[in-house]
């Protein structure tokens, strides 16, 4: 299955199975991201339904993601139905990125790094946040049989079992976020721990000025 599929069946859930999935701490681990985003103009990065477009305020947001039917449900004014691996925009037109549940499911994350260094103006800011596995090998275990469990549970109570079996899988798709973002263009500046065993990472990116 493919992520394009997998987003156009689920669509008008997605936001909010993802908050149950989390008991609501969704909204939380977002907001620590975005904190630390400049106000001035934003890309939400696989922006879907507009989940993060309360949180983002009071910047003018331009919001991004490859499916037409999640970003359809999405109330924002600037939208843009394209990957993350070839932004439809200028050059350094932008003071910040915010991307929120997203990098998993990337085709490619070195071509979303170039590009959304090459949209950001210089001294830009750049905030990834998304799940994982606990960086302790027991507790990853412990994780994995937990998150299968409540995933294949739910997948089955909406009818999508095979969607969320495809989002389960992707929580073991990359490495521990410092290996992932080791070679990105922008440095990173900091790399942050959130939820139960900290299976919730959230890294923030700068473009030198």
């Amino acid at each position: 299955m493919t992520n394009e599929a997998v987003f156009k069946d689920i669509a008008d859930r997605y936001d909010r199975i993802n908050t149950l999935l989390s008991f609501g701490q969704d909204v939380k681990w977002r907001r620590r991201g975005i904190d630390r985003l400049p106000i001035g103009r934003v890309i939400d990065l696989g922006a879907g339904t507009g989940a993060a477009n309360a949180q983002l305020a009071p910047r003018l947001v331009t919001a991004v993601d490859p499916s037409e039917q999640m970003l359809a449900l999405n109330p924002a004014v600037d939208k843009h139905v394209a990957p993350g691996e070839a932004l439809p925009f200028e050059d350094d037109a932008f003071d910040g990125v915010f991307s929120a549940f997203v990098f998993r499911n990337l085709d490619s994350i070195p071509k979303t790094l170039a590009e959304i260094n090459r949209v950001l103006r210089p001294g830009g800011v750049a905030v990834i946040v998304d799940l994982g596995r606990p960086q302790r090998a027991i507790l990853r275990m412990v994780h994995r049989l937990g998150s299968f469990l409540a995933l294949n549970a739910i997948g089955v109570a909406v009818g999508s079992r095979e969607e969320y079996a495809y989002l389960h899988s992707t929580l073991d798709k990359l490495p521990q976020p410092d290996v992932l973002f080791a070679d990105s263009p922008m440095p990173v500046h900091e790399i942050w721990r959130m939820g139960p065993f900290g299976f919730v990472y959230g890294v923030e990116l700068r473009k030198p000025s």
